[in-house]
């Protein structure tokens, strides 16, 4: 049996695969937690990763590598190759000004989304990179290298201390802000006018091109974005959508063309095929869910009794859910709200009904941004953390508009980076047929309009922070 292993370095935590290369069947795995916080010494993410794969039986015996990882994170590394300080994550929004900076600085929103694909918002690397050199500019003078997380993880597995021996993804890169999809070119115009001055960009390789290899031998895949894994593992083809439902909420689709959105609702990223993903990103998703049962005093399971027993729409109340400000749409300093209470509907069951129809109804809006642009919806494939709630399951085809497929749970990232590496391990024109979705469970309802209706009516009600 010949082994292949994917690893998920995400917000959380780090997850280790190892599975039969030919049939993808699990043969064992690891898993060790993260540090909370919206900025992390990426030694943190070293020693997960070590501790992921002693539990998963270490790599001795696996043939080829991959990781998967958060997107957007900046890694500044000097000229020997340490890291300058602690790494912005994805969700670390103190970069929001300097995003309107760099819009404002390089022709607007559209001309943003004709270079790279994307309107900066502070989740991009190159907005941190902004923040980096206006806030600490001792610390940006000193940058001779930006990495994203699976970046520098992938390095750190080689073994190499050479600058020149970084590499990515086109997946990964197309979340930076400054490369794009469509020319498969760096812009580095826009990084020195995020940064300042020039740095050492990672050579982004194709699909199946292999990076490097381990001391022992063991060959490393180029890697990918946490959600461009996650579509391969899942096999997605274009038409499909993944609805995933974790820390941040994500709608990725795959396209056979790049997309260029001014508005900055979509983001046109590229997959882990060669083909494009463009998807639409909120920052409040599972931990809406987190927050909905502190404030009842419940489990999930509890959650979940609570908001099916209320009628959908929970009689005129919605909830906002811009617990950590939001991306999409853009609004950083934005607070959640709770709208048209009543006193028959200030119930246990309708903030539960409305915390999880108001999360569904963000992600809904992401899909309506992606028809929009030309995208195609046809499958709905519902994943993540948030798609084991019984609630979010029975309503989202109603919110949604659509059925969706609910696969079994899976480590979908680290599934898709073992793909990947089987792929590059083969050599194949196409991926191994691997399928995360053959026995998918099907959930449907009529379409409750009348939902997304009074959601619309009162989101861009919200507040700011004082």
């Amino acid at each position: 049996m010949t082994l292949v292993a994917g690893i998920d370095s995400s917000t959380q935590s780090c997850k280790v695969v190892v599975r039969d290369a030919e049939t993808g069947a699990l043969v064992r795995q690891g898993r060790a937690s993260h540090p909370d916080g919206t900025e992390v010494d990426p030694r943190h993410w070293w020693d997960a990763l070590q501790t992921a794969l002693d539990e998963a039986g270490g790599i001795d015996d696996v043939e080829a590598v991959s990781v998967g990882g958060q997107q957007h994170g900046m890694v500044a590394l000097d000229s020997s190759g340490e890291v300058v300080r602690d790494a912005l994550l994805w969700n670390d929004t103190r970069s929001a000004q300097a995003a309107l900076d760099l819009i404002d600085e390089a022709g607007g929103p559209q001309a943003w989304a004709d270079a790279v694909g994307s309107v900066p918002v502070a989740s991009l690397t190159v907005t941190k990179l902004r923040w980096l050199r206006d806030a600490e500019p001792e610390n940006a003078a000193r940058v001779a290298a930006v990495a994203l997380p699976h970046d520098w993880l992938t390095w750190r597995l080689s073994g190499s201390t050479s600058l020149d021996d970084l590499v990515t993804d086109r997946s990964d890169a197309s979340g930076t802000g400054y490369w794009s999809p469509t020319t498969g070119e760096y812009r580095t115009d826009l990084l020195e006018l995020a940064l300042g001055h020039g740095a050492h960009l990672p050579r982004v390789l194709g699909p199946t091109e292999s990076a490097l290899r381990t001391p022992g031998g063991v060959l490393l895949g180029p890697g990918a974005g946490d959600n461009a894994a996650a579509a391969l593992a899942l096999g997605l083809r274009p038409g499909d959508v993944a609805v995933s439902i974790g820390t941040s909420g994500v709608v990725s689709a795959i396209s056979g063309t790049p997309t260029n959105d001014g508005s900055g609702l979509v983001t046109g990223f590229a997959d882990a095929t060669g083909a494009f993903l463009p998807l639409a990103c909120t920052l409040n998703a599972s931990r809406v869910l987190d927050a909905a049962c502190r404030m009842l005093g419940v489990d999930h399971a509890g959650l979940s009794r609570l908001a099916l027993s209320a009628p959908a729409g929970a009689d005129g109340l919605v909830l906002v859910p811009y617990l950590e400000g939001e991306r999409t749409p853009n609004k950083p300093d934005a607070t959640g709200a709770l709208h048209g209470m009543r006193l028959a509907n200030t119930t246990p069951a309708h903030v539960a009904r409305a915390a999880v129809e108001g999360m569904l109804c963000g992600l809904a809006d992401g899909i309506d941004a992606l028809r929009a642009q030309g995208v195609a919806v046809e499958r709905l494939f519902l994943i993540g953390g948030g798609a084991q709630s019984q609630a979010v399951r029975e309503i989202a085809p109603s919110v949604l508009g659509a059925d969706v497929l609910v696969p079994t749970p899976g480590e979908y990232v680290a599934d898709g980076a073992a793909r990947q590496a089987a792929w590059v391990l083969s050599g194949a024109d196409e991926a191994p047929a691997w399928s995360a979705t053959a026995d998918a469970q099907r959930f449907t309802a009529p379409a409750a309009e009348h939902v997304r209706a009074q959601y619309a009516a009162v989101r861009e009600l919200t507040g700011t922070r004082a």
